[in-house]
């Protein structure tokens, strides 16, 4: 005989209500909104910075494997085995087998895409988990408006069939340079992916109308969503009621409140 209780989990995530479409997710986690609070700190300098990121990555990535990955049924033997027939474990866990590829977007989605990497290789086959890279950067008109992004270089390691394809960007601001790396996937990569899931700690609501625009299969997960240079009446509504009122970007399209530009602040590198 085995105990059935944790044959089928049920996991739900704390989500902030919105009206931007069942594929985005704001996390309502008071332990990460505090951390994420101390990150974007005006004086918070390294190693801080780099401690926050890393820590805060870990938990994000808990919620998106929580909710995104597959699943299987297991039976393993504990130490008690020995002892005991009944020391197995019968349950519902992560199913090893998932194959994952996790996207670093040089500079700021270096270290997030890291600490994911570590992460899985960890929870699931390592033979299964890869990390490609990726040196990109926002193209900016002569007003410093956001206007595409170039690619510099890349080292992808294969093909991404029926694979999970992380992208762990601090920052989803314009969304021009997460849509570009998209686009190299979707468009010249073998292979169809399981499923593309960004995962960020801050984002605008003119992100997501991009991201949405042109990639809607994407799932997005974000600790915080920034709207502050919306008009006054807007932060009394739901985010996404007056969308097309709302705006997270200042003249140079940078995030508010937001943090400054992580690039800069994690690599100590301000040009």
């Amino acid at each position: 005989m085995r105990d059935h209780s944790y044959e089928h989990l049920s996991f739900h995530s704390s989500e902030l209500p919105h009206k931007y479409g069942p594929n985005v997710h704001l996390l309502q986690n008071p332990w990460a909104l505090s951390m994420l609070a101390t990150l974007c700190a005006k004086g918070t300098l390294q190693p801080q910075i780099n401690e926050l990121v890393a820590a805060l990555y870990g938990e994000l990535l808990r919620q998106v494997v929580n909710a995104e990955f597959p699943r299987r049924q297991a039976a393993i033997p504990t130490r008690m085995v020995d002892s005991t027939p009944r020391g197995v474990f019968h349950g519902e866990v992560i199913d090893p087998q998932t194959r994952v590829v996790t996207v670093n977007i040089a500079r700021a989605g270096t270290l997030p895409s890291m600490v994911c990497y570590d992460h899985l290789n960890v929870l699931l086959d390592p033979r299964l988990v890869r990390q490609d890279h990726f040196v990109m950067a926002r193209v900016t008109d002569q007003d410093q408006h956001v206007v595409g992004a170039e690619v510099f270089g890349s080292k992808i390691g294969g093909d991404v069939d029926d694979a999970i394809l992380l992208f762990p960007d601090p920052m989803g601001a314009t969304g021009s340079s997460l849509c570009r790396a998209i686009d190299v996937y979707k468009q010249s990569v073998e292979g169809k992916p399981r499923k593309i899931v960004n995962l960020h700690l801050i984002i605008t609501p003119e992100y997501i109308a991009r991201m949405r625009k042109a990639h809607p299969d994407v799932v997005v997960y974000a600790l915080r969503l920034d709207r502050g240079m919306s008009p006054d009446h807007v932060f009394d509504l739901i985010p996404g009621e007056k969308w097309a009122e709302e705006s997270g970007l200042d003249e140079k399209q940078y995030i508010v409140p937001g943090g400054g530009g992580f690039g800069e602040l994690m690599n100590n590198a301000y040009v």
